[in-house]
């Protein structure tokens, strides 16, 4: 049995490649559950104005019927927490009722309270909640000041904590690395132990009330800081018997291909080790860009299965047909499929190999014909210009296709 910390990778006889998923307990959002073994779920959140009733209906819309499964939405104000019991009511009369998560910051203890009655999860940040006037000359702080503002902390959360209690709703505490309060810096340094801390603080207040419908994340936009912080609150709730599950990002990540690979590298590696159990992808563009990320990280990892996993060879001198070409043909033929291996290999050296775990194969094997593949065995060779229609009459005969919407 491997461990997260110290994977023994030389003994490879014994090497499982199942990712075993950390032990959570489940949290309900709505009606989708977070944790508790459950698939891993995605979000997103949209960047409309909550103010504007139908513009973030039809935004939240938008993000659900792609496949987002829990959507956010911001609550600045008194005001915009009061408008999301119209956006919850509206959604329900002309679409569904979607999962909804209000983000809190800022002295938000009316905020969130008026808020928690109409979403489903609210979303705080520690470093945020309780207001501390930064001294410009302050060296440190002692532990009375430090007390008393743990106890002003709990003051202003407790009702919070009830109320959520009471209606059977879900918190996300949501530790962001570059918000930590001023209290933290000062004891822990500007370190993944000083989120770990701010968390921890929270979830003993929200224990203590016998509440635990709590979701962790501790976000940060250098990947490195991020799985510090993870790994390390993975660490503290293990010693103490704590299984909330995590909320797994890299906050700003930026926009385009880096965007995409920075979320990837801290999301992925993370997952990979059976770390997280709820994910988004911050990215600087639209938020329906995020989705089709979430789950292509999912599906790449085995933990989803949305798509269809193509398997395709990077061509070399032996490749017998235009391999792109025919990758992006078989890829437009059969994208709408979900759950399908699909492998288009190059030649005969490595193809059926290689492509040994696909469901259908599409292999190069000489000039001018196509080999098709249904797993390891052949079933018939065909003109290379009939290809991608013999492939699909293949996958028709086995009762694996459905039409395109």
């Amino acid at each position: 049995m491997q461990t997260l910390d110290n994977p023994n990778l030389t003994n490879t006889t014994a090497f499982d490649p199942t990712i075993h998923r950390r032990k959570t307990r489940p949290v309900k959002v709505g009606d989708i559950t977070i944790g508790g073994g459950n698939p891993v779920v995605v979000q997103s959140m949209i960047n409309e104005d909550t103010l504007d009733i139908d513009g973030s209906v039809a935004a939240i819309r938008r993000l659900h019927e792609i496949g987002c499964e829990i959507v956010r939405v911001t609550v600045p104000s008194m005001a915009h927490a009061k408008a999301l019991k119209e956006i919850k009511q509206k959604l329900t009369e002309t679409y569904q009722a979607v999962p909804l998560v209000a983000d809190v910051h800022h002295n938000g203890m009316k905020i969130a309270l008026e808020v928690a009655k109409h979403v489903d999860k609210v979303r705080i940040n520690p470093g945020l909640y309780v207001f501390e006037k930064p001294k410009s000359d302050r060296t440190e702080y002692t532990p009375t000041e430090f007390a008393e503002i743990g106890d002003k902390i709990r003051e202003t959360l407790e009702p919070l904590v009830v109320s959520l209690r009471d209606q059977g709703k879900a918190m996300r505490i949501g530790v962001n690395h570059g918000s930590l309060s001023e209290r933290m810096l000062f004891t822990y340094g500007d370190t993944p132990e000083g989120m770990v801390e701010s968390a921890l603080e929270f979830i003993k207040i929200c224990e203590s009330l016998d509440f635990y419908n709590i979701v962790l994340s501790l976000k940060a936009s250098r990947v490195p800081v991020m799985l510090a912080a993870y790994r390390l609150m993975v660490q503290r709730m293990n010693e103490l018997g704590m299984e909330y599950p995590l909320h797994l990002g890299v906050t700003e990540a930026g926009d385009g291909e880096y965007g995409r690979i920075k979320s990837t590298a801290g999301i992925g590696t993370l997952l990979a080790q059976g770390i997280g159990d709820t994910i988004r992808v911050s990215l600087t563009e639209p938020p329906e860009k995020e989705i089709p990320v979430c789950y292509s990280i999912l599906q790449a990892l085995g933990l989803r299965k949305t798509m269809v996993e193509y398997v395709a060879c990077p061509s070399c001198g032996r490749t017998l047909f235009n391999l792109e070409d025919v990758l992006h043909e078989v890829r437009e033929a059969t994208k709408h499929l979900t759950g399908l291996d699909i492998a288009v290999m190059g030649c005969i050296v490595n193809g059926p190999g290689e492509m040994a775990d696909a469901d259908y194969g599409y292999v190069g094997k000489q000039p001018g014909y196509i080999s098709l593949y249904r797993g390891r065995e052949e079933i018939k060779k065909v003109p290379e210009e009939r290809g991608v229609e013999e492939l699909i009459n293949l996958i028709k005969a086995d009762g694996r296709w459905v039409e395109p919407e």
